[in-house]
């Protein structure tokens, strides 16, 4: 509409003055005609102004709408509200459009600005340290806890954190996107340990590293207070469960054989002092028993604090558990249990010590065989599965499960803590070790209920 009208007002225009140029050189062809040729001369001259005008005006309002969102003038009015902006060449409503887009403009911005200092302030208050490193050095520090962790350093290039150990250099300079590595920060005589974890970002053609750095310490040190005293207090119900009859029986026998002595001195007969021996023979024995117990839970101690590094290589979990089915499958068809593998994908492989997690699955089927052998269904088939899979998050699961009792919920924090058990002869050393082996593959263990009814091991690689 609005183009349409300012070609209507183009052929007026161009239209009259075509008239009054073939008037004008017809009067001045025509003799005595001076006043009419002044007089189109004058009129010509008004309608090529009024064209010119016409048009000027137009581009005069495109011109400064454009220079106005080129630079970003938002101050700049259009339409009919903004008074000497009328171009008269019939784009009115064309200057109101202008006036709704600079507006437009002005509100996004407005809304841009203020989401920009939204994300700023969170960051900022973020306790957890952020920066950014970029690929020729240079380091930006986002938020106070990044400026209040390196205090008065001034940390501009990836250089300047070496003053914090070479740990911690090294950790900020090599960490690949995506990992996580434990390092120690030290400075002023303030030693932490800090989680490092970096992700990549790219934006256009220019990409940073964005780490986050958090302060574990205190977690740290809780952790270890609390294994400390957890492990104190198995020794030491351990030891007391050895040493209490130990001492008592060694006392005992000291006594029998002050008597024996006395009695010998008395001369008592034969049969009297043989009981007494007896007597001492069977304290002794005890003794002894207990004795070789204390040995054997200081050994299982030992097996806990000597494992050795994985050896990882590439293996191929159906391999593993093929393995695993070769040990226990003909002493499980004796006992009526069934064994159930399963892989998904069948090439799932996984980066592990085979020999260590070998043992892994042996120890956690045999506590499901004992789980099976001591309480079960009568009606109910003994039923164990193996699983390998990935999960939504791309980790590499082993799941072992059966449907047996389970395990109650008020001990399922407890079993995984050294020498804890419910079994009548275990050592508790088992399960300790087991998490022991995934912690030292950069994994970790969970117990649930199993869809089967009983327990659930679940190993997270």
């Amino acid at each position: 509409m609005v183009s349409n009208r300012f070609a209507l007002l183009m052929i007026f225009h161009v239209t009259l003055l075509t008239v009054t140029l073939i008037g004008l050189s017809v009067a001045l062809t025509t003799e005595g005609y001076h006043s009419i040729t002044l007089l189109l001369g004058g009129i010509t001259a008004t309608l090529v102004f009024e064209l010119y005008r016409h048009v000027s005006k137009t581009n005069a309002e495109l011109t400064r709408f454009l220079e106005a969102v080129r630079y970003e003038d938002f101050g700049q009015r259009f339409g009919s509200s903004n008074p000497g902006t009328h171009t008269g060449a019939g784009f009115e409503e064309l200057t109101k459009v202008f006036g709704d887009i600079m507006q437009r403009l002005k509100t996004s911005r407005q809304q841009q600005e203020e989401n920009l200092q939204h994300l700023k302030y969170l960051t900022e208050h973020i306790p957890v340290p952020l920066l950014s490193l970029y690929p020729d050095g240079h380091i930006l520090l986002h938020n106070n806890a990044a400026r209040r962790l390196f205090g008065s350093v001034h940390v501009n290039k990836i250089e300047d954190l070496k003053v914090f150990s070479a740990d911690f250099f090294d950790a900020i300079k090599n960490l690949k996107p995506g990992r996580r590595r434990l390092v120690n920060f030290s400075y002023d005589g303030m030693n932490r340990q800090m989680t490092v974890v970096a992700t990549q970002i790219v934006t256009g053609t220019m990409s940073e590293n964005l780490i986050s750095l958090q302060d574990i310490q205190s977690e740290l040190d809780g952790a270890q207070l609390q294994a400390w005293q957890d492990l104190v207090r198995v020794l030491t119900h351990e030891i007391m469960n050895s040493i209490t009859p130990v001492a008592s029986l060694s006392k005992t026998a000291t006594d029998l054989v002050d008597d024996v002595r006395l009695k010998l001195n008395e001369n008592a007969s034969a049969d009297i002092v043989l009981e007494e021996l007896e007597d001492v023979r069977r304290a002794v024995d005890t003794v002894a028993r207990r004795s070789d117990g204390l040995m054997q839970f200081v050994q299982s101690y030992r097996s806990l604090t000597l494992l050795p590094a994985p050896q990882k290589k590439t293996l191929l979990l159906t391999d593993l558990f093929q393995r695993v089915n070769e040990l226990l499958a003909g002493h499980w068809a004796t006992k009526g249990i069934d064994l159930t593998i399963k892989v998904e994908p069948e090439s799932l492989q996984l980066f592990a010590d085979p020999d260590l997690l070998e043992q892994l699955l042996i120890n956690l089927l045999q506590n499901a065989e004992q789980a099976l052998s001591t309480c079960h269904h009568p009606q109910l088939l003994p039923h164990v599965t193996i699983t390998g899979r990935l999960n939504q998050r791309g980790y590499v699961l082993i799941e072992v499960a059966d449907n047996g009792p389970g395990i109650p919920s008020d001990i399922a924090n407890e079993i995984f803590v050294p020498f804890f058990t419910t079994k009548p002869h275990g050592s508790g050393v088992g399960l300790a070790l087991t998490r022991q082996i995934m912690i030292a593959h950069g994994g970790s263990i969970t117990v649930n209920k199993s869809d089967m009814g009983g327990a659930k091991f679940t190993l997270i690689f």
